[in-house]
């Protein structure tokens, strides 16, 4: 067995760091079989909101003037404005570099066409391996919506057909706005009511086993407004209590809470609009003393309640804290998160998720978590070296898996 010393641990880390291959826990990706909602290639990194938000930063173009050209013309316009014209320093800027890098392209080209045509000539089916294999990914998690028309209408013909795209069934129209919403459900088939009468529960519930059956879902997820308490007054607490808390404790799925999004605040920049609060940590206490019997992955956007969450799971093994999301997703966030995640929870939660909407974005978002955990994760280690506590390779391995995948699936329940 290796001996690991001050002077190797640092290789030892990096080296398990890069080669573990990753359960991406939550993304927006689709399996290519789903055409069009399967997106990737260089126009749709560039057009990204992210980007889209950094380059109204810089331009005075109309809002509407700029969403009315074509998604090329959209991404030429970045390309200058955000590449040429200013030093991209951006995470999102660098995350655009750090991809083409990784596939293998020269940036002194500075050519948007170059890139264009690479990426072009490569098959659907075989770019989805590639960039799989470059970000080190073994299987991701989908966001799926059977509110959504398109994708409601792929479930009901094609369905999945590629094992490493989990789902994950998402219930915002549900939960955030009922009353606006219901009739979506009896269009589908479930007789249900603006007013939540037992036969409109039933239907709900009965709703949730179809679509969690007909996706296998991995787990049930909505994302919150920053106001979001429980129990309170409302269709959205009444529903989650009476629905969907039932049905997840019924077929031992957990749910995803993923808080303090305030969606829109900016209209005219379309997706790039949301933002963020701070949310009430008590809701998560009381979800989780309340339903001891329910499993709860959360995640929050403000990074004001990164210290309230990692407490709050020390009191409660059914809550499981996942990802540095979103507006989080900036190295130096996700080092003094890590931080305080590891020195609060030690090994038991999941350190981060890629959120990719767009392919690619496996491969910066992983690229640089990789090396943030692994510098945060050697410095750990060296704590124990110190205190004179003898730290294996295969103890370090074993950890890593851990936090990359196995801590995931072990507290979903489905083997690892």
């Amino acid at each position: 067995m290796p001996v690991i010393t001050q002077e190797n641990l640092a290789l030892v880390v990096t080296k398990e760091v890069e080669q573990v291959r990753v359960t991406d826990i939550h993304t927006h990706l689709y399996p290519p079989n789903f055409g069009d909602l399967s997106l990737y290639g260089i126009d749709e990194l560039l057009t990204y909101h992210y980007l889209v938000a950094e380059f109204f930063r810089y331009s005075t173009m109309d809002y509407e003037d700029f969403f009315n050209l074509s998604k090329t013309q959209q991404a030429e316009l970045i390309f200058q404005t955000l590449f040429l014209e200013h030093s991209p320093v951006s995470e999102a800027q660098r995350g655009v570099l750090t991809t083409l890098k990784e596939l293998g392209m020269d940036l002194n080209v500075r050519d948007l066409r170059v890139f264009r045509e690479q990426i072009n000539s490569i098959p659907a089916f075989d770019y989805v391996d590639r960039i799989f294999a470059i970000a080190g990914i073994k299987e991701v998690v989908m966001t799926n919506d059977p509110f959504d028309p398109k994708e409601r209408q792929l479930w009901e013909t094609k369905g999945n057909k590629d094992p490493r795209f989990k789902a994950a069934l998402r219930l915002d129209v549900l939960l955030n706005n009922y009353e606006k919403n219901y009739e979506y459900l009896n269009q589908m088939g479930f007789l249900v009511d603006k007013k939540l009468d037992e036969n409109t529960l039933t239907e709900i519930r009965r709703f949730l086993r179809y679509w969690i059956e007909k996706t296998n879902a991995i787990y049930l997820a909505v994302s919150l407004p920053p106001d979001f308490m429980v129990p309170e007054d409302s269709c959205r607490s009444r529903i989650l209590e009476k629905c969907v808390l039932p049905i997840c404790r019924e077929l031992n799925i957990p749910l995803a809470l993923m808080i303090g999004v305030r969606r829109s605040i900016n209209p005219r920049l379309g997706l790039a609009a949301d933002s963020l609060g701070k949310a009430d940590i008590r809701a998560i206490e009381y979800l989780c003393r309340t339903y001891p019997e329910n499993k709860f992955l959360v995640t929050m956007l403000s990074r004001e309640n990164q210290h309230e969450l990692v407490v709050t799971a020390r009191k409660f093994r059914n809550l499981m804290v996942f990802g540095c999301w979103w507006f989080l997703n900036n190295p130096m966030i996700v080092e003094e998160i890590t931080n305080m995640r590891l020195e609060n929870l030690g090994l038991s939660f999941i350190p981060q998720h890629s959120d990719a909407r767009v392919l690619e974005h496996l491969i910066y978002k992983w690229v640089h978590a990789r090396k943030i955990i692994a510098d945060v994760l050697t410095k750990k280690y060296l704590d124990l070296l110190e205190s004179g506590w003898r730290v294996t390779e295969e103890e370090i391995k074993r950890d890593i898996e851990d936090l990359f995948g196995n801590n995931f699936w072990k507290f979903v329940g489905r083997n690892v």
